[in-house]
């Protein structure tokens, strides 16, 4: 009888132990989704925005992230060449990393040198910026997003 008592008092103390845990950490926005670029900027100091560039008439880039996928295309009425790239992602509070696997041919031509892009990220529900920065960790530049899906 002491036994099934004890192993009841036990049963009872993990169990309201279990209700008291620790609390969840808040959840991230998450960047799942389809993104279309909607201006630029440019960084004079690395903390201030010196110019904003809205997107030109008729030029479209979009980017989709889901299951850690990450796909880009860009269309740009007065040029030639074709954009696009597919690879990993992942995100921390405020950081991106894209890994490319592939890309347009153009884009190929420039990975020979660069495959893993990391960005400061600044996310919301609606709208993400990329921001690239200097070997300074200054910012430089930066590509702004809104969500269309």
């Amino acid at each position: 009888m002491k036994k099934i008592l004890g192993l009841a008092l036990l049963m009872f103390f993990l169990i309201s132990a279990s209700k008291f845990g620790s609390p969840k950490a808040p959840a991230m926005h998450s960047i799942e989704g389809t993104w279309e670029l909607q201006s630029f900027y440019n960084y004079d100091d690395g903390v201030n925005i010196s110019d904003t560039i809205p997107t030109a008439d008729g030029y479209r880039q979009v980017k989709m992230y889901y299951n850690g996928k990450v796909m880009w295309s860009r269309y740009a009425p007065q040029d030639s060449l074709e954009w696009f790239g597919y690879g990993t992602y992942r995100i921390t509070a405020d950081s991106l990393i894209e890994t490319l696997e592939y890309a347009s041919s153009p884009m190929m031509r420039a990975m020979d040198t660069l495959r893993v892009f990391n960005f400061e990220l600044n996310l919301t529900n609606d709208t993400y910026s990329q921001i690239s920065f200097d070997e300074e960790g200054q910012r430089t530049f930066s590509e702004n997003y809104k969500r269309i899906d």
